[in-house]
């Protein structure tokens, strides 16, 4: 039997973003175990925060972690502007994952705003 969350496409576009970054860190040189600390922390905090979000049953419970699985997804961008700064990542690179990263949030948002809307009850 699958979780609801797993369905999520939200879910799972989070998941596989976090995939990449953390192959990615991987790759670091040595020294910069700090950013890929930080950097792995906070992808895996995106879809974490979903699925734990999901798990709750009052509403308000669901939109606290849909928002700390937002302000994850904001922290990647700007440890992923400390990664090209530092030259261990590309620009076009690091511009195509604050591109998904925005797409995420955008998402996420969703989320929060479907919690929002009034349940029709008159059915």
């Amino acid at each position: 039997m699958a979780f609801m969350f797993e369905n999520l496409k939200v879910y799972q576009y989070a998941h596989q973003i976090a995939c990449e970054l953390t192959d990615f860190t991987e790759t670091f040189q040595r020294g910069k175990w700090y950013l890929s600390d930080q950097l792995n922390r906070a992808v895996l905090s995106i879809p974490n925060n979903i699925a734990e979000g999901n798990g709750r049953y009052h509403k308000n419970d669901r939109k606290q972690f849909f928002y700390i699985a937002r302000g994850s997804a904001y922290e990647c961008v700007c440890l992923l502007q400390m990664c090209a700064k530092k030259n261990l990542m590309d620009n076009v690179k690091y511009e195509e994952y604050k591109a998904r990263l925005d797409e995420v949030c955008r998402m996420i948002m969703g989320l929060i705003h479907g919690l929002e809307r009034p349940v029709d009850t008159s059915v």
